[in-house]
């Protein structure tokens, strides 16, 4: 395979500038983890092999002009933006040694495999602070690492029906409907996020590190409190009542008039209280219409069905109700709100043109660094084993030869 060209790197500045952080795992819940780091100044090195690349690189679109190939994939070059990207064998003796050495190196670990999986390779927090006693461990999987369901195999579908999410969702006499992309994963990276700065600024008290485990099935189920509260209170099993809620009336999504070239639209709008439905029967000029009526529904959608989305969330808006449109994703790129937040940021990488994602929050004293795409496979090999681990040529060529750097 041909050499990979090194990369020039922009000097790290951000809330956490000088922070290294080793990162093993695929998909979005660790890799987001990192991410976030790495957008506030952190040195997140992302360690991949060849044996066994991130699905995220291989088989989950969309991909550059729709060819699949590992440096076109711009799931991973969202999900890993901002980092380093080195290749290395875990399976080897020799890559768990060198994957040693750069964590010694290191000021926290975060990896997203199975549980257990980097234990039977002899990587577990206990060995490697040994040598590192400052190092902060966050290990994120499906269910934790203990108990009698660690071991279970899932995605971020699977968990959302294990925390109670897909009972919860659809039309009462319908199946149950699964949440869009992997869900939980999403939830649990803040988890992650925030697990790890604690233990860091306990490291900056103590000197002393930290082992996390993250079980996303326990942050996915912190988002079901208020269906947990309805059962601990009255003993009922909350169940899917479609797009219903237990206070607001109306409360749900209708249908607008299409677009000229015949696009759907829908707007988002929900009444809480007396006083809104008063504002509500004013500005939609139905006085006739009532709360309890069963058809109100059918009512609602036979009025906005013939109205511009845009006109029926203004007229709502100005009457003080929380109203909204269904956004396509052609409208949120060019949302005005986002624009203006700075939200979309375009990222440099050889072969895609892209545009990342910014944090949610800004820091006034240390705005993120987000300029650079997910790294090309192997792109900062020369950099970590060269520069930051010290390797002379003859070490390297000998850890090339054997398989190591693959």
């Amino acid at each position: 395979m041909a050499a990979v060209a090194p990369r020039a790197t922009t000097p790290r500045t951000g809330a956490l500038a000088g922070l290294r952080v080793v990162e093993l795992g695929f998909a979005a819940a660790g890799p987001w983890v990192g991410k976030h780091l790495a957008n506030h100044g952190a040195e997140v090195i992302k360690v991949e092999s060849r044996a066994a690349l991130d699905a995220f690189r291989t088989t989950y679109p969309p991909f550059k002009d729709n060819v699949e190939g590992v440096d076109r994939a711009a799931m991973f070059a969202f999900f890993n933006d901002g980092k380093r990207g080195i290749t290395l064998d875990l399976k080897s003796e020799h890559g768990l040694s060198v994957l040693k050495r750069l964590v010694r190196r290191s000021d926290v670990l975060i990896e997203s495999f199975p549980a257990g999986t980097l234990a039977k390779r002899g990587i577990t927090y206990d060995a490697l602070s040994r040598d590192n006693p400052g190092l902060v461990m966050l290990s994120s999987c499906n269910q934790g690492q203990t108990g009698p369901h660690a071991a279970h195999p899932g995605y971020g579908s699977q968990l959302t029906a294990l925390a109670g999410f897909l009972h919860l969702l659809g039309e009462p006499d319908r199946t149950p409907v699964l949440i869009y992309g992997p869900y939980i994963d999403y939830i649990a990276v803040g988890y992650g996020v925030i697990a790890l700065l604690a233990a860091l600024a306990r490291r900056r008290r103590t000197n002393q590190g930290c082992n996390i485990d993250l079980s996303q099935l326990e942050a996915g189920v912190q988002f079901m409190t208020p269906a947990l509260l309805e059962h601990q209170s009255t003993g009922r099993i909350p169940t899917r009542v479609g797009n219903r809620d237990l206070v607001a009336l109306p409360h749900g999504v209708y249908p607008c008039a299409p677009t000229g070239n015949k696009t759907e639209r829908w707007v988002a709008f929900s009444v809480w209280s007396d006083d809104e439905w008063a504002r509500f029967t004013r500005a939609t000029d139905h006085a006739d219409w009532t709360r309890g009526d069963p058809q109100l529904e059918e009512r609602i959608s036979d009025w906005t069905r013939v109205r511009d989305r845009d006109a029926v969330v203004a007229l709502l808006r100005e009457a003080g109700l929380r109203a909204a449109p269904v956004l396509t994703m052609g409208e949120l790129f060019t949302d005005p709100q986002l624009r203006h937040r700075k939200a979309w940021v375009e990222l440099e990488h050889p072969v895609l043109s892209m545009h990342g994602l910014s944090a949610p929050w800004t820091l006034s004293a240390t705005p993120q660094q987000l300029t650079t795409a997910g790294p090309p496979l192997g792109a900062d090999n020369d950099y970590v084993y060269g520069e930051l681990l010290g390797m002379s040529a003859d070490e390297r060529a000998r850890l090339e030869a054997a398989g190591t750097f693959r």
